[in-house]
């Protein structure tokens, strides 16, 4: 978007609903024809007193926000991932728009992108957690979680503790770019948009392994060709971070597995037995305190010789009991994160008891 785009931009309503978005911290900005434009305000969605949004006035003010060498993919697709940059207050503010149409109907959702990279004790992430991961030298590390719980921040903090204790070339594939990450003078940063920088995910990975990577972020794991490449990229030395969209490690183990055909799972599940190192999956969940930002629970499995075999012989039902039996290998069950949050005040009781797998846990003193 060039400077005239920007300007017109700044005097519209929907420059003055992404400032609104900004100020009340909220994570996303909803427009959908037939509802006012509605936040998304820790967890909780808030209407604005606005108008319903007609399908005419709506595309007249989103159209002009997509930079014109997305519009035509915009009308081939029918979905559209891209990223904004608009001043506000004097500052520049990044949002990541997702446009889409329903019933004919162009819609968008803008997920705000914070200012600067968040640190670990904001986003209630375990330093000790992060520094463990980021000392990894190979293998696939994978966040999971549902949409919205923070896949893409743990990312990024960790990609940025990398880059800031140099003596790192880091390579990121993303849909778009979100956050931006600091030149260091010692590490080198290349961050690779798809649609944009590269064609695909697979073809970013593909040809980042040309260009002397010591770690590699791939947005998200969503086709075999991506998983493949991700996982031969770990075998053969280089730490390979993503994210995929599960509830919980297990999950997040049988999604890899199932993007390849049957008849090729068993060699697979062998990989990534040996290839895996961790996987974090988080939720965020409403504060005890309304209005105030959620807070992070999280399941931390590391691989090990009984996860290992699990994997490699599609037992994933004893990944769970191997989780609770690693605590001193600073493995964390979901149940012990929710309890932990609950007795520190931070959540309600109503709250650990939706997530927890037996709500008799939560009483438990350790």
């Amino acid at each position: 978007m060039n400077a005239d785009d920007a300007g017109s931009l700044a005097r519209t309503p929907l420059a003055q609903w992404l400032a609104l978005a900004v100020e009340r911290e909220a994570s996303d900005l909803h427009l959908v024809v037939g509802h006012p434009p509605i936040l998304r305000v820790h967890g909780v969605l808030q209407p604005l007193t606005e108008s319903e949004l007609d399908k005419d006035p709506l595309e007249a003010l989103l159209l002009p926000a997509c930079p014109p060498l997305f519009v035509e993919r915009l009308q081939r697709d029918k979905n559209l991932d891209f990223s904004l940059a608009l001043a506000i207050r004097g500052q520049a503010q990044r949002f990541r728009a997702n446009y889409f149409f329903s019933g004919q109907h162009l819609g968008a959702c803008f997920r705000v992108i914070p200012a600067t990279i968040p640190d670990f004790a904001w986003a209630g992430f375990p330093s000790e957690l992060a520094d463990r991961l980021t000392s990894l030298r190979n293998g696939l590390v994978l966040v999971s979680g549902v949409t919205g719980s923070g896949k893409t921040t743990t990312l990024a903090m960790l990609i940025n503790q990398l880059n800031q204790a140099g003596g790192c070339r880091i390579i990121t594939v993303e849909e778009p770019i979100e956050y931006l990450f600091p030149r260091v003078p010692t590490s080198i940063v290349t961050q690779r948009e798809v649609g944009v920088d590269v064609l695909t995910f697979a073809d970013g990975l593909k040809y980042g392994l040309r260009q002397d990577p010591d770690v590699m972020l791939v947005g998200e794991i969503r086709d075999r060709e991506t998983a493949q490449i991700a996982l031969s990229a770990a075998e053969t030395g280089h730490l390979v971070l993503s994210t995929l969209h599960t509830r919980d490690a297990k999950g997040a183990i049988s999604r890899f597995v199932d993007l390849f055909p049957q008849q090729v799972q068993h060699e697979i599940r062998a990989q990534l037995a040996m290839g895996l190192r961790a996987v974090v999956s988080q939720h965020l969940l409403p504060s005890a305190q309304p209005g105030t930002k959620r807070h992070l629970a999280l399941e931390v499995m590391f691989n090990n010789s009984p996860i290992a075999s699990a994997i490699r012989f599609a037992k994933l039902e004893s990944i769970d009991n191997s989780i609770l039996t690693g605590r001193a290998a600073g493995m964390l069950t979901l149940d012990e994160s929710v309890r932990r949050l609950l007795v520190a005040g931070k959540i309600d009781r109503q709250t650990a008891e939706h997530l927890v797998s037996d709500s008799s846990l939560l009483d438990r003193h350790r």
